[in-house]
């Protein structure tokens, strides 16, 4: 059986259909990604323009087709941070179903957490042994969830502080200041310091932003390693280092806050960082493949 999620965040809006492998994984059989139409500067509660809400409407419509078309027979289109503190977020959410037809789901922090749990442990090689965390930095906020791979999350936290954001609160200048980076990192560490999550054995690091990162400092995310990073893409415009990097010049305007995001969360989960594949959009077709065989159980 085939299902897709289309996932709404801030940066970007992206496709996934997939199905189950015999082994117990999932084999992609499409994947794309849209970057946001929505305002780069917008605050978490300003309300979406008609304009915007338009064009978030068409991308949608056309990656639910794409979905269809390429034979999911389920399609999950979902929404975080976005559209959670959006004040116009229920109309927003009735434009984009009723052009997809398909329901928009709002899913919440927590709900976010558990599934980026599952979509990342779930496309591990191994399951992995002891008490695990699972970090998903986004545009608009950043999920830790702690548990283990066979009792999923026990423990999970989100917060309204993402690469996106820091970003439009903080960055005028291209590449950044000194002044800014230290802004940037000093809102970073107060966002995640509070948190206090439970000791872990492994911490594993997902999301755009974090596996842009691959091919600049490995599979790895630890102090010495974010800091090779972070001076790499602040020393010079975003342009040259999307050039350098392979990346969309978008993705690297917003890396400064998404090395000093992953940066915290080494400190706070007091471990470094594996970059791993799978997150969101995987545990939510899981998701829907389970109830799909629960309902042909029943």
């Amino acid at each position: 059986m085939r299902c897709a999620c289309v996932d709404i965040g801030a940066n970007t809006t992206r496709l996934l259909v997939a199905e189950p492998t015999p082994g117990g994984g999932l084999r992609t059989v499409l994947a794309e990604r849209l970057f946001s139409p929505l305002r780069a500067d917008r605050e978490p509660a300003d309300p979406l323009s008609e304009a915007e809400t338009d064009a978030l409407a068409d991308q949608v419509e056309r990656q639910v087709a794409m979905a269809r078309e390429h034979g999911a027979e389920q399609v999950a289109v979902v929404a975080t941070a976005v559209l959670r503190a959006a004040a116009n977020r229920d109309h927003v959410a009735a434009v984009v179903g009723g052009r997809a037809g398909e329901p928009l789901q709002l899913i919440d922090g927590h709900a976010e957490a558990r599934l980026v749990f599952a979509g990342a442990i779930g496309a591990l090689a191994e399951p992995p042994a002891g008490e695990v965390a699972v970090v998903d930095i986004g545009g608009g906020s950043t999920e830790v969830a702690v548990g283990t791979g066979e009792s999923g999350p026990r423990w999970s936290a989100s917060v309204q502080i993402g690469s996106r954001v820091l970003t439009a609160a903080h960055l005028r200048h291209d590449p950044p200041t000194k002044e800014e980076l230290r802004a940037i990192r000093a809102d970073a560490d107060a966002a995640l310091d509070v948190l206090h999550p439970p000791a872990v054995d492994d911490a594993y690091a997902v999301g755009g932003d974090a596996t842009s990162l691959r091919r600049l400092v490995g599979p790895v995310l630890d102090r010495e390693s974010l800091a090779v990073a972070i001076d790499a893409v602040c020393s010079a415009p975003a342009e040259e280092v999307a050039a350098r990097l392979e990346l969309h010049p978008r993705r690297a305007r917003v890396l400064p806050a998404a090395l000093l995001l992953l940066e915290a969360a080494t400190v706070s989960l007091r471990a470094p960082l594996r970059l791993c594949g799978g997150g969101l959009r995987e545990g939510v077709i899981r998701e829907l493949l389970e109830e799909a065989e629960h309902g042909q159980g029943a």
